[in-house]
């Protein structure tokens, strides 16, 4: 029976029900989801190397003659290892397999073969250690990339490269079996390939021009499929609390400061919305320290001050924890009752709070995602606010919107912080159907962080820099691009969307700086600063693991912070003064910006490190000058949006699971964004498609 997009994975040939259970952990259980999980990223196989010419610890391919037949030697524990000794014309290696004993029916002595792993240099000899094998057979050439896959226990990449060509092979021979999104007309107006070219070439790209065209069309339909979504909303219907008395002057006039005018427009447009009856759906926008909270404590003070609640959800226990902190003495002088609900209180504490919620004697609410339990009621639920809304899924955000009433025709407010500058033209497409204030000024007084720009001869003086920090009592971050080490040689998505724009194929191949690894580089500094508490934080920990070691930087408890981009909304830690950024060209200028935030936020004077090998006159050395130079994030954020495309402003979701999800799309491709033209054409061809009857 012919296979569809619909059909389930463990139909194909080779798909058991522990494999299939393996897939379904990567969100593939049809063999339409099994042809969208994309490649994280590609291994150059074609960039063939002589073997005595390439530097230890180097990721390449060698073309290399079996010189001798494959020895298994039987070890204890069960343990085999595989030799045999292979050359080329400029010298030869010793290949060694770790418990791969069918390996010695793969290779024949006097045949060729192209063998692909890091080679290891050891005096004279010269290494290969479980390396990729493909012989080499006559009109039989072997690709030059060759996809890289997320995995889970028990799926392979061969497996999941066998199961995707096994699928295409029979769905292509199959006219109109992969479903084409896109029409005739859209596709020869943006010169988009067919949609069977297209995950062919992004699976299996004979080289880097093919994987550009069918990475072009696949992102396309990405925005296509969430502008059609925006598209099919519509206006919200619905009644919300309308607001009598929104003078905030009892909450804005104690302050010790004076708002900003882009303060001042944030709250009165907020005021506008939640008088009007109809449901506010308002994007704050801004840069870290352009003044959000203050903004957000006017919308909830007029909310609670007319009898409502307010719920304001944070993404995690700590960043919760300080606005919690920072508003409830504001509200407790009013008279505004304001608690926190997080996962770790205590029950005893959680047993008195929830009848006071319910009863409505708490008028402020700041929590995290354990606002959504079912335990958790609301006496008359007039606002949410959410602080960084893509770090909720959409069910989260509806779950606590359906806590406002039972009514279907009533719903409440709703109101959005991000601390990423958003242009107003990414933000009109991204969220068409949210209002938005920008905070494009900052607060006067905040200092200006200095820039720096420095390349790897500098390490030392850097590891002097932060010593002499440390030793004032001051904090430092420092920002590494993985979490893990990475193998050389694989070429990522990243780079490929460099390739993308402007990069040559010969500057691509270049061997490339390896990326510092948080775990690695935590080690590296604990051992170059002896003395000094260094901690590390990334995304794969679990989440009580990083707010307690967050907790613990905040508290002073570490002097050295090492992670990843985790912390880009993070805790307030007045005592950080510097922020070092490794491989600062392998991240978007707007998640420098955001991270640059994070220190300068104290008396002290402040300093940003951009550690980069790139050289001078290079764009990526050209973009890293911009950070130099350049302090306004709106600015930052449109030289970026016109030089990257949009994919640092866009939520990333998880690759698996449907591509929609309650009608929020599931970015798999957002770091790959052509431009902002391919954004434009994408909506516009959606909003025409929703008015055809």
């Amino acid at each position: 029976m012919p296979i569809t997009f619909d059909t389930p994975v463990q139909y194909l040939t080779g798909v058991g029900e522990a494999r299939a259970a393996g897939l379904a952990k990567l969100g593939i259980t049809t063999v339409g989801q099994l042809l969208y999980h994309f490649p994280r990223g590609y291994e150059f196989r074609g960039n063939v190397q002589a073997v005595a010419t390439v530097p230890s610890g180097e990721t390449a391919s060698f073309i290399l003659v079996a010189a001798t037949d494959v020895s298994n030697t039987m070890l204890r524990r069960g343990m085999v290892i595989s030799r045999l000794r292979a050359f080329d014309e400029s010298g030869s290696c010793e290949i060694t397999f770790f418990n791969q004993p069918y390996i010695k029916d793969s290779i024949h002595k006097g045949c060729e073969y192209r063998f692909y792993g890091k080679l290891i240099v050891e005096g004279s000899k010269r290494l290969l250690n479980s390396p990729v094998v493909e012989p080499i057979e006559e009109n039989k050439p072997l690709p030059n990339l060759v996809a890289v896959y997320p995995l889970t226990a028990g799926i392979t990449q061969k497996l999941l490269a066998k199961l995707v060509k096994n699928a295409l092979d029979q769905l292509i021979a199959q006219p109109g079996a992969i479903p084409e999104l896109l029409p005739d007309k859209v596709r020869a107006e943006n010169n988009l390939c067919a949609i069977s070219y297209a995950l062919t070439a992004i699976h299996f790209p004979p080289d880097f021009d093919t994987l550009s065209i069918a990475k072009r069309r696949l992102i396309f339909e990405e925005f296509y499929r969430f502008a059609l979504g925006a598209a099919g909303r519509g206006e919200d219907t619905r009644r919300a609390p309308m607001l009598a008395d929104t003078d905030t002057a009892p909450l804005i006039a104690p302050l010790p400061y004076t708002l900003t005018g882009a303060q001042t427009r944030a709250i009165a447009d907020i005021a506008a919305d939640l008088s009007s009856g109809k449901p506010m759906r308002r994007l704050v926008s801004g840069d870290v320290g352009s003044g959000k909270t203050i903004v957000a404590a006017a919308a909830a003070y007029m909310t609670a001050k007319n009898g409502f609640q307010c719920a304001l959800m944070a993404p995690t226990e700590i960043l919760a924890t300080q606005h919690y902190n920072d508003l409830a003495p504001l509200f407790e002088k009013l008279g505004i009752g304001c608690r926190l609900l997080t996962g770790s209180i205590k029950a005893a504490e959680r047993k008195k709070l929830l009848p006071a919620l319910a009863d409505g004697s708490v008028g402020v609410i700041i929590g995290t995602h354990a606002l959504i339990t079912e335990d958790v009621r609301f006496h008359a639920l007039g606002l949410v606010i959410c602080d960084e809304q893509h770090r909720f899924g959409v069910g989260q955000r509806e779950a606590l919107l359906a806590k406002a009433s039972d009514d279907p025709s009533v719903t409440c407010h709703q109101l959005t912080m991000s601390a990423t500058p958003i242009p107003r033209t990414l933000a009109m497409f991204l969220y068409g159907d949210l209002a938005m204030s920008p905070l494009d000024e900052m607060p006067p007084g905040r200092q200006r962080v200095e820039t720096f720009v420095v390349n790897e001869g500098y390490r030392e003086r850097l590891n002097a820099f932060i010593e002499k920090q440390c030793a004032v009592g001051n904090q430092v971050y420092v920002v590494c691009p993985s979490v893990e080490e990475i193998e050389g040689g694989e070429v990522t998505m990243e780079d490929i969307r460099l390739f993308d724009f402007g990069y040559d194929a010969e500057e691509l191949m270049r061997p490339q700086s390896k990326p510092k690894a948080a775990v690695t580089w935590a080690s590296t500094l604990a051992e170059a600063l002896p003395g000094r508490r260094v901690g590390c934080v990334h995304g794969k920990m679990k989440a009580a693991d990083k707010d307690a070691v967050m907790r613990s930087f905040a508290a002073g408890e570490l002097d050295v912070l090492v992670s990843t981009t985790v912390i880009e909304v993070g805790v307030n830690v007045p005592n950080a003064t510097l922020m070092i950024v490794e491989n600062a060209e392998r991240f978007g200028l707007s998640q420098l910006h955001q991270l640059r935030g994070r220190v300068g936020r104290g008396a002290a004077k402040s300093c940003c490190v951009l550690v980069s090998d790139a050289k001078s006159g290079s764009t990526a050395r050209q973009r890293l000058d911009v950070m130099r130079t350049t302090y306004d994030g709106f600015k930052i954020a449109e030289f970026d949006l016109s030089e990257r495309g949009p994919g640092d402003f866009i939520p990333r979701g998880e690759a698996d699971g449907d591509v929609r999800q309650h009608g929020e799309l599931r970015f798999r491709l957002a770091n790959l964004c052509e431009d902002m033209k391919l954004l434009e054409s994408a909506v516009n061809a959606a909003k025409e498609a929703a008015k055809q009857p």
